[in-house]
């Protein structure tokens, strides 16, 4: 005699279903939320320079934003060393820089993925956030400097461009290779940018 519960294909399959509509609705849910609270501006994903693994931009939401163009062979690659404080300074604040390689101009980042990272390491100690080297002007340009060009009408004119982006991803400055990290103008705007999140959360 054959005893426990009878198996029904068509229930078994029903109920399979079920479940997977039920973890694509929750995926589809996470993943539109996930968007909503995330600016435009850092809906991208690029590799990290050091370890060639994604990294979604989003997670800097709510942060102010630094993104500059760097090369290891240019005249203002001394800057490294500014942005570098910049971010050991203000990054308990909110602030977090992001560096972009590229050999768009002069031919002045003619090396690896694996020699940057290695240049920038050994020689500024850097350890803000830099991803895998990118176009950041012409039709093949990162999506991001892209939308950056598009929201200041300025896009780089040599290595060390510096756009900074306000906590919401709004505002957006743009600042020439010539502007070092501590210029009193960029550290005033920055300044402001950070304060701007303690102002509103006092007042909610």
């Amino acid at each position: 005699m054959t005893t426990g519960i009878a198996h029904h294909p068509a229930r078994t399959y029903i109920a399979w279903l079920s479940a997977g509509m039920l973890l694509l609705a929750g995926l589809w849910f996470s993943h539109s939320t996930h968007a909503a609270s995330c600016p435009e501006l850092l809906r991208h994903e690029f590799n990290r320079l050091q370890t060639g693994q994604p990294e979604d931009l989003c997670r800097y939401r709510d942060k102010v934003v630094l993104v500059v163009n760097t090369a290891s062979y240019c005249a203002y690659t001394d800057q490294y060393a500014g942005l570098e404080r910049l971010y050991r300074d203000f990054k308990g604040r909110g602030l977090v820089v992001l560096g972009f390689p590229s050999n768009d101009f002069g031919a002045q980042e003619p090396g690896s993925n694996q020699a940057v990272a290695r240049f920038c390491r050994l020689t500024y100690g850097v350890e803000f956030p830099m991803y895998e080297k990118s176009r950041v002007i012409g039709p093949r340009r990162n999506p991001l400097f892209e939308q950056l060009h598009r929201r200041t009408g300025e896009q780089p004119a040599w290595n060390f461009h510096k756009y900074l982006i306000d906590r919401d991803g709004q505002r957006v400055l743009s600042f020439g290779s010539a502007v070092p990290p501590d210029d009193p103008r960029l550290l005033r705007e920055m300044q402001r940018m950070l304060d701007a999140r303690k102002t509103v959360r006092r007042s909610t």
